[in-house]
């Protein structure tokens, strides 16, 4: 049995959060260059030289990519033999948190009471946190601050099976032809297909974490990735909604065995700040 202290936990949780707030990660860099070479718009090359250009003066000032900081979302693997010591796990996410949010100047958005008082916790906390038990000794933390505008266009759907991989896809093209400029493209997509509604929300919002760009393992979804792609960019969105052949920089899929009588599909928008940052202890 391994032991880790919680501290290490908050410490680590504090440093992923100011580095994702800070820095964009080189696959979202590289992602963005790209895309720029490929737009086909003058005004949308325009945009995406802006948004590369903020994103170098943000990791050089240490400031933040963008106002909206997000909710704090957390992503654990925690191995079976580990034993967090000195403390519970979800309080030391927290207080990692907490101290993010004050020490790295970072926007705090999280509001209690949310469909009455609305008041502002103060602190970004508490985390939206989505652990998984496996085998090992480590734990991975991954960190996701999740901006406002791209999160409020998320959408789930509870298709019929008859529905098949041409509603699938006729229902994620709809789903961002109807956000239009609001989640802030380029984007990047995540779809989780099959579960439950709540697994498929899930996996919607994991599959943002993976390598912008990195095809999925799995050869049906991966095809399906690359469908989704050329669809969405067809729609002439463009960056930030002013128009041009790039309106998606990546979509993500992943799927999980369902019901025979269900066909879940969950949608989350990332926008071109698609901050996050893991590590491992």
């Amino acid at each position: 049995m391994r032991k880790i202290s919680s501290r290490l936990i908050s410490d680590l949780t504090a440093e992923l959060f100011i580095r994702a707030n800070y820095e964009l990660g080189e696959d979202v860099l590289e992602a963005l260059r790209k895309a720029r070479e490929e737009e086909i718009s003058p005004v949308g090359r325009r945009v995406l030289e802006t948004i590369l250009e903020n994103a170098h003066l943000a990791a050089r000032e240490k400031l933040p990519i963008c106002q909206d900081c997000g909710t704090a979302v957390v992503f654990l693997e925690v191995g079976q033999d580990v034993h967090i010591t000195d403390g519970n796990l979800t309080g030391a996410i927290n207080e990692g948190v907490r101290r993010a949010y004050r020490e790295g100047f970072l926007r705090k958005s999280i509001v209690a009471c949310p469909f009455s008082a609305r008041h502002n916790t103060g602190d970004n906390t508490p985390a939206v946190i989505h652990t998984e038990i496996v085998p090992g000794e480590h734990v991975r933390i991954s960190v996701l601050p999740k901006g406002g505008g791209a999160e409020n266009m998320s959408r789930l759907g509870m298709l019929l099976p008859s529905a098949g991989k041409e509603g699938i896809i006729d229902f994620v093209v709809r789903a961002v032809d109807g956000a239009g400029s609001n989640p802030c493209p380029p984007l990047i997509l995540g779809v989780g297909i099959g579960g439950t509604a709540e697994k498929a929300m899930l996996m919607a919002k994991h599959a943002l974490l993976r390598k912008v760009g990195e095809p999925s393992p799995e050869k049906e979804d991966a095809e399906l990735e690359c469908e989704l792609r050329l669809r969405i960019n067809a729609l002439g969105i463009g960056p930030m909604g002013y128009g041009g052949c790039i309106t998606a920089l990546a979509v993500h899929v992943e799927s999980f065995p369902t019901h025979i009588a269900a066909l879940p599909v969950a949608v989350n928008f990332q926008c071109h700040a698609a901050r996050h940052r893991e590590a491992v202890l």
